[in-house]
């Protein structure tokens, strides 16, 4: 089970985005990464193709190591890490700051 999730608030704890908050918008379990709204902006210099119409040089989020994320507590608001609770047999997410638990 991921301790990331697509739709998570995240702030980043390390790198040169260091402090900065966004939403999950997708997640690669097999890589390790997840893609969040507003960090790791990367320019890709796009040439025009028939799917691609406007040519240019485009920023765009790149992923980013899970590592490097903390999950925002929905409860708290504070970055924290997250411990898996049984709650009327369902696995939940549980804030270990403190102790909410959410989906």
């Amino acid at each position: 089970m991921q301790k990331v999730r697509k739709g998570d608030r995240v702030k980043v704890v390390s790198g040169e985005d260091r402090g900065k908050i966004g939403k999950v918008l997708r997640v690669f379990p097999d890589r390790g990464r997840a893609l969040v709204e507003g960090v790791n902006i990367v320019t890709k210099h796009q040439r025009p193709t028939q799917t691609v119409r406007e040519p240019g040089i485009i920023k765009r989020e790149a992923p980013i190591h899970l590592s490097n994320l903390k999950v925002v507590c929905p409860e708290c608001g504070a970055p924290t890490r997250i411990a898996f609770t049984v709650v009327e047999r369902q696995k939940m997410r549980r804030c270990k700051q403190c102790g909410a638990t959410f989906a």
